[in-house]
């Protein structure tokens, strides 16, 4: 069952684009990665989502409800960790927290603050105007798990968070899913994705790319060659289509991507004296950076 279904929309910001035509869909209790550079289009899409900007066209829906219409509704059973955290300055960290359940029916409650605030080691009776911006973000973490949401929409969730601290709440993020929770991942940080989402889409200029599973898309057709001769070359001299990205075009050693034939690069290098050929299977950052350029 598909827990998130966005249909051709579009938000145009006067003559500027933010999004154009988008589809995508994210199945019930999925770890899913929505990653892009900055301008993308990435929180373009979660604003509209969420319901805080309205689309130009096209339509969303979560749990089978318009993100327009029934947006309420949808926000009771959604927990959202913007990428730059704004809470209230003037309450004690506590305070806030208490004052965030007030708008939702949570058992054991208190169970439940005590447990997020020892996960993230964070002093409930400090004053949020007192908090580094690291310790604020961990305040924005806990509002929105504390009600046990069904989907966490996280925007950059780990920016400011330290190492130890980001290990921890990824642990936690996988119990959570473990319960039912739908993570929806929105980062441009991909050794982030890599290791913790299940799915993965590619947004790029307000459209997606690509939706694949992290496995799958890690085993497409796309490789990392690098060959070594015993003599300087360039890579244009080998005459090679499906070139992707090039680390390394001329010297003794070419590193490239490459989508091409098998056969026929082995043909062109069949002609060569070889030293070494390597083939491997590219990162998810290589994968990417093939995708946009």
């Amino acid at each position: 069952m598909n827990l998130i279904e966005i249909n051709h929309l579009c938000k145009f910001y006067g003559r500027s684009r933010g999004i154009d035509d988008l589809n995508l869909s994210v199945v019930a209790g999925d770890i899913f990665g929505f990653i892009g550079p900055n301008g993308a289009g990435k929180s373009t899409t979660i604003r509209i989502l969420l319901n805080l900007i309205f689309p130009t066209s096209g339509s969303a829906r979560i749990f089978g409800l318009d993100v327009v219409k029934d947006s309420k509704k949808i926000r009771s059973q959604t927990g959202y960790v913007p990428s730059d955290a704004s809470i209230y300055d003037r309450m004690k960290v506590m305070d806030f927290l208490k004052y965030v359940t007030s708008f939702y029916r949570v058992d054991n409650i208190q169970e439940r603050i005590d447990r997020l605030l020892e996960v993230f080691d964070l002093d409930p009776g400090r004053k949020i105007a007192e908090l580094s911006m690291g310790n604020k973000k961990k305040v924005s973490i806990i509002q929105a798990m504390i009600h046990r949401p069904e989907l966490l929409i996280l925007d950059e969730p780990t920016s400011g968070l330290d190492p130890l601290i980001q290990s921890k709440f990824f642990d936690l993020l996988y119990e959570e899913n473990r319960q039912g929770t739908t993570i929806f991942f929105s980062s441009h940080t991909l050794s982030e994705v890599q290791s913790f989402c299940k799915t993965v889409a590619i947004i790029k200029a307000g459209n997606i790319v690509a939706v694949e599973e992290i496995a799958t898309l890690r085993k497409k057709q796309l490789k990392k060659i690098r060959v070594t001769f015993p003599e300087s070359r360039d890579i244009r001299d080998l005459g090679l289509k499906g070139l992707g990205p090039i680390e390394s075009g001329t010297g003794k050693t070419l590193v490239f991507m490459f989508s091409g034939e098998m056969n026929e690069l082995i043909a062109k290098l069949a002609g060569l004296t070889v030293e070494n050929l390597a083939i491997e299977e590219p990162s998810l950052e290589e994968i990417f950076l093939h995708y946009y350029q």
